[in-house]
């Protein structure tokens, strides 16, 4: 999640560096190649967490359903929900992008016009989603902590004291 972040936040400057006061690009072909770059280089960071993001949203949903109501933010649960939305919708995506793969000449590889153009499709059809989860992937951190303070001896520590002292008053 951190990689995809830095290549949104290259992204944005490259962006705000060619483009007019309107976003229109100065050049529309470099805009274009650059921009298929992003996306690519977004799908690659993407694809060694996407194994275990399922798994981390579960975690991370039960952990929240645990934790004491006044240590919950509000967004979590929306930022959870878009994050599943986000991944149920990417996995239809790559389905579709292995039969479209499956699809092509017999001479379609990487390195082929007929591959690169169909992969950059792809590649640019999973990028808002990609984005979703650089955008609201810090929400697993967060109630994965939360959780971890909530679970800790020293967490309890305040109450379990307040309540020695009151018991010791009576």
């Amino acid at each position: 999640m951190r990689d995809s972040q830095k290549i949104l936040n290259a992204w944005d400057i490259y962006s705000d560096e060619h483009t007019d006061l309107e976003g229109w690009p100065y050049d529309d072909h470099a805009y274009g190649v650059r921009k298929s770059q992003r996306d690519a280089d977004t799908a690659e960071a993407f694809e060694s967490f996407r194994h275990g993001a399922r798994h981390l949203l579960a975690t991370a949903e039960t952990q929240l359903v645990q934790l004491p109501e006044n240590t919950v933010q509000g967004r979590w649960i929306y930022q959870l929900g878009v994050l599943q939305s986000a991944l149920d919708r990417l996995d239809e995506l790559r389905e579709q992008w292995l039969v479209a793969r499956d699809a092509l000449p017999i001479g379609a590889r990487p390195g082929t016009v007929e591959f690169d153009d169909a992969l950059a499709d792809h590649h640019a059809e999973s990028w808002s989603l990609l984005d979703e989860w650089a955008t609201h992937g810090a929400v697993l951190r967060e109630i994965n902590t939360a959780s971890r303070r909530a679970s800790s001896p020293l967490a309890r520590a305040p109450v379990l004291g307040a309540a020695r002292r009151t018991a010791a008053r009576k």
